[in-house]
């Protein structure tokens, strides 16, 4: 290892996190931790801390909460640190230009995504969502342009038929942390060669919203699998149900893919039993496997059809 840099990190969740400990672990020194405000939490809306800001308090390391990093106190603030690098990760604040020329090398991104294929807030559940048979980790020297920056390092892993977002997200907070040791290095000993993203490749990873978490069973089934695995653990994929209450909302964890061609409408229940509940979708159609129903925990659908089969009878519809 080259000369230990002073590192300010920045970051918000628990992907941040891990590369968080990853450096503290390291030799560098994180002479500053950057997190996004305590947050209202659970039903009673207690603030609670980021868990990069959790970690930095029990390494000691100082912790910065600034609305914004636009107003020139906050950046005067951040000067004052004389780092050597910024690592960004998931911070969740935008980086004015005046911050990123702070360090003396400047600043670079942990990416959850082969830059340039997704760019933007969720790169992870649109890799799957799109079918996508590989992602990565892409660590990027940052500029003012939505992850367009030139990228140091990657680390490239396969997305299995079974991954979800979930899972998909740990593979990657395993790949990042090395990945970035590697780019502080060549970035300490000069010898980083920047590849220039291919603007032309690049697709933007859009924010998801609890509402186009809803399924839509005109849609292939294929397409719907995707979705359901890419939005598990959040924001979950749902359909309505009718029972003597009105319309209530099925959360779905996990389906498998049925191929075969049906003439029923899309959302009809065509069978409910052990192995799961299958539902007619635009092509080809779903078994639901693993769902939630109001006020109770995720259950293989063979237990809820236990309490609740008159609810899933065939010939039934979901989404109606």
């Amino acid at each position: 290892m080259t000369q230990p840099l002073n590192i300010i990190f920045a970051g918000t969740p628990d992907f941040a996190a891990v590369h968080l400990q990853t450096l503290v672990d390291s030799g560098h020194r994180v002479i500053a931790a950057y997190t996004q405000p305590d947050r209202p939490a659970g039903r009673g809306k207690k603030l609670l801390a980021s868990p990069v800001k959790q970690l930095a308090e029990k390494h000691g390391i100082p912790v910065y909460q600034p609305l914004s990093l636009r107003d020139e106190q906050a950046q005067a603030e951040l000067a004052a640190l004389k780092a050597d690098i910024m690592v960004v990760v998931a911070y969740g604040l935008i980086l004015p230009q005046a911050v990123l020329d702070t360090p003396r090398l400047g600043c670079v991104n942990v990416h959850a995504s082969l830059l340039p294929r997704w760019r933007g807030a969720a790169p992870i559940q649109r890799a799957i969502e799109a079918g996508d048979s590989e992602s990565g980790v892409a660590i990027m020297q940052m500029e003012a342009g939505l992850d367009t920056g030139p990228v140091l390092v990657e680390s490239r892993c396969a997305i299995s038929p079974s991954d979800t977002g979930g899972s998909l997200h740990d593979k990657l907070a395993e790949l990042g942390g090395p990945a970035l040791l590697d780019a502080l290095q060549q970035l300490a000993a000069g010898a980083a060669q920047p590849q220039i993203q291919d603007n032309s490749r690049a697709n933007y990873a859009g924010k998801i919203t609890k509402e186009e978490a809803r399924i839509d069973w005109q849609r292939p089934a294929e397409e719907l699998q995707r979705q359901i695995r890419a939005f598990n653990p959040f924001p979950v994929c749902w359909t309505t149900y009718a029972d003597n209450k009105g319309e209530q909302r099925l959360r779905i964890y996990g389906a498998q893919l049925e191929r075969g061609c049906h003439g029923d409408a899309p959302g009809t229940i065509l069978g409910a039993d052990d192995e799961g509940i299958l539902v007619a979708c635009g092509r080809e159609a779903l078994r639901l496997q693993l769902l939630q129903l109001p006020g109770k925990k995720a259950l293989p659908a063979a237990e809820i059809l236990k309490g609740y089969r008159e609810l899933f009878a065939p010939g039934g519809r979901l989404g109606a």
